[in-house]
């Protein structure tokens, strides 16, 4: 099949469409107990998060990976919104006293965890989070969002070492290839492809 230069560009400009329309973000972060309290500063708790969260669908999908922690688990939510993007400490805005089913218990220093969240449920909130950010859900969950986009939420682990928290992260959305980068994949794909049927005649 003959890639031509209007159906490279037709793929293109459709790959970049589907890029810019896309809703769901996902926000990624890796935990450390860098930001939690003078209690965690022993702990070499490690691991990894991603929370999908998509405004059309209202839902919020949750992953979690963690590893080598001090303490045993005790609790896991999301906390927002801070002052400041990327450091300081708020109130908890998703389920207390933590996401339900997380990893927890004694002798419990590592896990995995994922689970989606319908948003629009009272259950996926903490309840001190709506009423001071509206007193319901629709006000709530924009709270929530912006909070995220600023970079003003974090996710953090519980545990006996801290109970104030033994690993944290603040979440930031990945990176999302621009346009530009389709335009490149495809042209190289493009170029592979005649060069195979050169190869061929």
């Amino acid at each position: 099949m003959r890639l031509t230069s209007p159906a490279l560009l037709a793929a293109t400009l459709a790959l970049g469409a589907a890029a810019a329309s896309a809703h769901p973000v996902t926000y990624i972060g890796t935990l450390s107990n860098l930001g939690e309290p003078a209690a965690a500063a022993g702990s070499l708790g490690t691991g990894t998060v991603s929370v999908i969260f998509d405004d059309d669908t209202f839902s919020m999908k949750v992953n979690v990976t963690f590893s080598n922690l001090t303490g045993s688990v005790t609790a896991s939510h999301i906390h927002c919104c801070t002052a400041a993007a990327g450091g300081g400490s708020a109130g908890v805005a998703t389920p207390v006293p933590s996401f339900p089913a997380f990893p927890s218990g004694a002798g419990v220093m590592s896990g995995t965890y994922s689970m989606t969240f319908d948003m629009t449920q009272t259950s996926s909130w903490n309840p001190a989070f709506v009423t001071a950010n509206g007193g319901n859900v629709s006000s709530a969950f924009a709270a929530f969002a912006t909070g995220l986009a600023d970079g003003k939420a974090y996710l953090n682990i519980h545990s006996t070492l801290s109970t104030g928290g033994e690993i944290r992260t603040f979440l930031v959305a990945a990176p999302v290839p621009e346009p530009e980068t389709y335009a490149l994949m495809l042209g190289g794909l493009g170029a592979l492809a005649l060069l195979a049927r050169r190869r061929r005649r």
